[in-house]
């Protein structure tokens, strides 16, 4: 067990406040990581490694308790539970049943997973916590090739800043549209079961065919997805509001002076007036795309959302409502907010690997946690020539997910699919 000296305990930044205000088993807001190794995974090997990572990212070794106002962040003396993956990905973490940590290590045959509660941390430090898992069990797996390996970790590289204080501008007016989304529509898969497809994408594919269009690969697959919900859903139920889809922003990349391990995410959302504008075709939707996209991914208008939701953490009423209160007036408020976006798509691109360790790994995969409203999240990350593009659904077909597929396969870009076999899927068949 990692010994510690003092008890420290610490806020939760802008972002991290609402989530476990706003959480419960229908809205988990769990992400998660996985890694697929090329040998099955020794649980007492995994254990050891995860405690060594949480020696070196110590903001993880935490446990939330609930103040007067807000919750915060106090140390964590238990050691982390490692067990092999019984659940569906991305559900609800019982902290008590954890041994109160807010992230969850499994495993299943050569596959390791993290499920992180959102309050905890980002997508990007999340990933920077698990390639050191990933790395120390590999190190140790294989202790006479890796004896050598000096990846020190300096601990003042990373801080624990709420970097949306620092950074926010108290001048900045919001940017968020007024509108509803289109929602999708379905019946729900029975008794909380989640179905998590992966597309795995040959990315020079992609990338070809993305600079024939003169796009981005994530302009390029935010087309196909709206064109997919178009085909498969929006038109089958004569849809008229837009088609919204939420994309997550790394804030380092634009302040860049950040080396927080909490939250320091904002995002844009891209509004398709499907039949307003006339969007009836892929190539209608992908110049949409590409325009909304340059509209909205400026550092002013990333900016404008960012500072827009601090001031909502720090308006006095706000603030000073006890706790108890909050998740009340909060829970009420979390449904109407949701029903302005109609679907996530988070790209946390290349996962960066050290050459040595490659050879070990098969791909990395990441999930996003489907809710009541937006029934369908997607994501996608890349290793090597591969990029796993995953859709986690509560939706008891898998339509939208096919459509995307078929998109691909005939523009001559290679998949092949991957599922947990909650919902059948296509061939894997090229």
């Amino acid at each position: 067990m990692i010994k510690e000296n003092k008890l420290y305990w610490r806020r939760l930044d802008n972002s991290a406040k609402i989530f476990p205000i706003s959480a419960g088993k229908r809205y988990s807001t769990v992400f998660r990581f996985s890694v697929v190794l090329k040998e099955k995974i020794n649980p007492e090997i995994l254990k050891k490694a995860v405690m060594i990572a949480l020696d070196k990212y110590t903001s993880f070794k935490v446990r939330m308790k609930s103040g007067v106002f807000w919750n915060y962040f106090e140390h964590n003396f238990k050691e982390p539970i490692i067990e092999e993956e019984k659940n569906y990905p991305c559900k609800y973490i019982d902290f008590k049943r954890n041994n109160n940590y807010l992230f969850k290590v499994t495993y299943f045959d050569k596959k390791i997973n993290i499920d992180i509660f959102h309050s905890l941390t980002d997508g990007n430090s999340g990933n920077l916590f698990f390639k050191e898992i990933v790395y120390t069990y590999i190190e140790l797996t294989h202790p006479k090739i890796f004896e050598e390996e000096l990846r020190t970790i300096r601990k003042e590289e990373y801080n624990t800043e709420d970097s949306y204080m620092e950074n926010y501008d108290k001048n900045a007016k919001s940017n968020a549209s007024s509108k509803k989304a289109y929602i999708l529509r379905g019946e729900k898969i029975k008794l909380g079961a989640v179905s998590a497809i992966h597309e795995v994408i040959d990315v020079n594919d992609l990338k070809q065919i993305c600079k024939e269009e003169n796009c981005t690969v994530t302009q390029y697959l935010t087309a196909v997805l709206i064109y997919s919900i178009y085909e498969e859903n929006y038109k089958k139920s004569n849809g008229e509001k837009p088609i919204k889809v939420c994309i997550p922003v790394n804030l380092k990349k634009y302040f860049p002076n950040s080396k927080t391990m909490s939250n320091f995410f904002s995002y844009i959302t891209l509004e398709a007036e499907m039949k307003k504008d006339n969007l009836d075709t892929f190539e209608k939707i992908l110049e949409f795309v590409k325009d909304d996209f340059k509209k909205r991914l400026t550092e002013e208008e990333i900016n404008k959302t960012m500072s827009a939701n601090v001031k909502i953490g720090t308006n006095p009423f706000i603030k000073f409502i006890p706790l108890f209160l909050k998740k009340a007036i909060v829970r009420l408020g979390y449904i109407e907010i949701r029903k302005y976006t109609t679907i996530t798509y988070s790209n946390v691109g290349r996962i960066g690997i050290i050459g040595k360790y490659k050879p070990y790994i098969d791909e990395f995969l990441m999930l996003i946690a489907p809710e009541p409203v937006e029934k369908i999240k997607c994501s996608s990350c890349t290793f090597e020539d591969k990029m796993v593009f995953s859709f986690t659904s509560i939706l008891d077909n898998s339509d939208i997910e096919k459509r995307f597929y078929e998109f691909l396969i005939a523009r001559g870009i290679k998949v092949k699919i991957e599922s947990n076999g909650v919902l059948d899927v296509v061939s894997t068949k090229n």
